[in-house]
């Protein structure tokens, strides 16, 4: 794609941007290139999973582009191989590129804007359009909320047909698409992450019925909020810098989107088929889709309910893929959560709810015989069971530690099934740590075991519990590249 040029946005209330950018419908075909495999369900994928929980806390689904309520086509076309979206982002950070082409993507984690900073590049090592990109970010920072307030407004006064196509009530989706933008610009320099990320957000965001067409009004209001929060530093030079930086964005997203229709559909509808209440907030889900759905132990999904349209949240796969078809999910109501308490004191048998496509990478490699140290807190034990169930349909023999934490005895809801698991395969350990027996959190009981260095570790839970549960595995000598866990990112940003 041509690099568009731009005029200023009068502090986004000209109502201009029209032409700015435009989008291509499907990538270019390369000669000869080929579709590549969906390297987001590949099980060697290393480091963080960036895969949110299955915790006490409700998932909210983070959006990049308006997620319109019916369906709609992203594009149709052949892939490009994955070398040429890198090269991309590579030239962009140099110099505007000519044309940006991306194929399929694979989940990965991406750092928040508000704790990105001490993990960016070196300054001398930005390009000139980050440093830009950057300068506007400590620019808005302090002032997020108006940033994200006006963003808003503009693109509901300057697009009004874009307002329905959201959740009715905008407060679980405020802050998540300015967000996901302003967390991608802001690593345009980090390549392989964020080719990464925004694969798996034009595949997620197919489930709305995203379109092409939609960019060019996120990425106008986008560029006329930014101008308006960074007047003091906004130049022709900076509005230039996001403008090559949105397009780019936009296109990976748009190209991915179209290689992923070539293969899978946008969503999948499913009838819940069980309905079982292990405590007064936990519910077991099992649900029959309506075509294959292929997945791997470990990975997550998105979910709508009837009762709440457009709004989705993140669940955990609670088995192994099953021979009939079947998914699980582990439900804990929680205060104000509109789909958990639907899913548990609402759903019943017969309901149909809809699945977005599987994602995440903390799956089990099988071409190691490494062990695994596994800590599910709460419903984050779900994941858990799947990954043990998946080495034991492998015929493992290799050693899996589970470390099963909860607050009281009663949040044990799943204990039983974890000890059969382990009556059953010798190379098991399942250990429950209950808070208010043991007077110690879960991954300080962890200390008292091992040694460790030669596990894979496994962690997921509450955020306070991700968090001191990576510290301490560090602390023990697990090297961070063999410690795998939700997006801590990911689940500080929708903590409250």
């Amino acid at each position: 794609m041509d690099a568009p040029t731009t005029t200023s946005a009068d502090n986004g209330t000209s109502g201009g941007g029209g032409g700015w950018f435009t989008p291509r419908n499907k990538p270019t075909p390369s000669q000869g290139s080929e579709s590549a495999p969906d390297e987001g369900n590949r099980p060697d994928a290393a480091g963080p999973a960036g895969r949110p929980t299955t915790d006490p806390e409700e998932r909210g689904e983070g959006t990049a582009v308006p997620p319109p309520s019916t369906a709609g086509s992203a594009g149709a076309g052949q892939p490009q191989q994955e070398g040429e979206s890198r090269q991309a982002i590579s030239t962009l950070t140099s110099a505007p590129p000519a044309e940006q082409r991306v194929p399929v993507q694979r989940e990965v984690t991406m750092p928040s804007p508000s704790t990105s900073a001490a993990s960016a590049p070196p300054a001398e090592a930005a390009s000139p359009d980050a440093l830009l990109i950057r300068r506007a970010m400590a620019e808005v920072t302090p002032v997020a909320d108006k940033v994200t307030s006006y963003f808003y407004a503009l693109l509901f006064v300057r697009h009004p047909d874009l307002r329905p196509l959201f959740p009715a009530a905008m407060d679980t989706q405020r802050d998540r698409l300015l967000r996901a933008l302003l967390t991608a610009a802001e690593h345009i320099d980090n390549t392989d992450v964020l080719v990464d990320y925004l694969r798996n957000l034009g595949r997620g965001h197919r489930k709305y019925g995203t379109r092409p067409e939609h960019y060019p009004a996120v990425g106008e209001c986008l560029i006329g909020a930014l101008s308006k929060y960074a007047a003091g530093v906004w130049s022709e030079d900076m509005e230039a810098a996001w403008v090559r930086t949105y397009t780019t964005i936009s296109q990976i997203m748009i190209d991915a989107a179209a290689a992923d229709e070539l293969r899978a559909p946008a969503w999948w509808y499913a009838e819940i088929v069980t309905h079982e209440l292990r405590t007064p907030d936990v519910a077991v889900i099992t649900v029959r889709p309506d075509q294959p759905y292929p997945f791997l132990a470990g990975q997550y999904t998105s979910l709508e309910t009837p009762w709440w349209p457009r709004i989705w949240r993140h669940y955990s796969f609670a088995s192994a893929p099953r021979s009939d078809g079947l998914l699980s999910f582990h439900v804990k109501a929680v205060p104000a959560g509109w789909v958990s308490n639907a899913l548990v004191h609402r759903a019943r048998p017969g309901d149909i709810i809809r699945l977005g496509p599987p994602v995440g990478s903390m799956t089990v490699d099988h071409t190691t015989d490494s062990g695994l140290l596994c800590l599910g807190g709460g419903t984050g034990i779900a994941p858990i069971k799947a990954m043990v169930e998946d080495v034991a349909e492998h015929g493992g023999r290799r050693s899996v530690e589970v470390f099963y934490g909860a607050r009281t005895d009663q949040d044990l809801y799943d204990i039983d099934t974890m000890l059969r698991l382990q009556q059953s395969h010798p190379w098991l350990s399942v250990r429950a740590i209950i808070d208010q027996l043991a007077h110690q959190q879960l991954p300080d009981a962890v200390r008292a075991y091992g040694p460790w260095n030669e596990y894979v570790a496994y962690l997921s839970g509450p955020p306070g519990m991700i968090r001191s549960g990576v510290d301490t595995l560090r602390d023990i000598g697990i090297p961070s590249e063999r410690i795998r866990h939700d997006s801590v990112a990911e689940l500080i940003a929708i903590e409250s």
